[in-house]
Order: C-alpha cells, then sequence, then structure tokens
C-alpha cells in the first residue's frame, strides 16, 4: 500500500535518507567522489529545519510503511503563476515500486488544491532516467536551459520541465 501526506517535524531523517540515497546514486557519478560524500552527507541533515521552518509544502510517501519518496514544492520564484517543485526524490530501493508516480499525482493533487494551475521543475540534462520519469508524469520540456554551480566549481546543465496541475 502507497501513503502519501504532508512529511512532520519527525520526519527529518526519513527525508534525509530518502535525499541523501537518491543523490547518491543519480548525481554522486557527476561529481568528484570527496565533493559528492560530502554532498550526500549534507543532504542527510537540512530537513528537519526545512520542514519546521519552510518555505514551502514538504510530502512524503511510503510504501507499506517505509518512507521512499520525498517532494518540495512551493510558489515559483521565477515563473510568476507557476508552481516549483525544488525536489523530487525516491529511494533506489523504491524505484520501480510505483511510488514515485503516486507521489508525483500526490504533488500534483496539491499543488492544484493550493490553486496552482501550472508547475515546474529542473533537472540535470545528464540524469536519463529522472527526465524520463517527469515525461512519464506528464511534463514537456519547456526549452528554457540553465547552468548550475552545486559548490564544487563545476557547473552542470539543467533543463526545465513544465505541466498543467
Amino acid at each position: 500500500m502507497i501513503d502519501v501526506r504532508l512529511a512532520r517535524p519527525d520526519d527529518g531523517d526519513a527525508l534525509g535518507e530518502i535525499h541523501a540515497a537518491a543523490w547518491e546514486a543519480a548525481y554522486a557519478p557527476l561529481f568528484d567522489p570527496e565533493f559528492a560524500a560530502h554532498a550526500v552527507l549534507s543532504r542527510r541533515t537540512r530537513w528537519h529545519r526545512r520542514i519546521i521552518e519552510g518555505p514551502g509544502t514538504v510530502l512524503l510517501a511510503a510504501l507499506d510503511g517505509r518512507p521512499l519518496a520525498m517532494s518540495w514544492f512551493d510558489r515559483s520564484g521565477s515563473r510568476p503563476g507557476f508552481a516549483e517543485i525544488h525536489s523530487f526524490y525516491g529511494h533506489p530501493d523504491g524505484w520501480g515500486s510505483g511510488v514515485a508516480a503516486a507521489l508525483m499525482t500526490g504533488t500534483l493533487n496539491r499543488l492544484g488544491e493550493d490553486g496552482f494551475h501550472r508547475a515546474h521543475l529542473w533537472t540535470l540534462r545528464d540524469t536519463p532516467q529522472s527526465r524520463r520519469f517527469y515525461v512519464k508524469s506528464g511534463f514537456t520540456e519547456s526549452g528554457a536551459c540553465r547552468v548550475l554551480d552545486f559548490g564544487d566549481g563545476r557547473p552542470l546543465d539543467q533543463v526545465e520541465y513544465q505541466r498543467t496541475c
């Protein structure tokens, strides 16, 4: 059974584990190993404060009681009238289980309930698995690209996806 709900302050460890494991599997190979190891550790610890202080909404999806996917979204700071999905991660143990698809449905439903009719997100160009997931979830490329430096001085290309909610 898949359950999607608002994250609570006591979910910080679960959110950190999901974010760190997914980031390590999908993104760490794109970075220097030392930088990637530090980045994984920092992702384990940032969610307690984010849930309490905001901004935005954090959803958590669990499969048979085990938290395996998370999303974080808010009003877009760059696209008036859009919501932005800032983070969407699934633990590798849940890949292919349907938990991420259920979370995306829950995320889009919540955005609609919050009055948003359109959403966008950014993902790294060189992550084909995430790009396939977003297309399967009804997102299309907007045509916008940007470069993001994660802090290691080696910027990576991102592409933007968008859809109606």
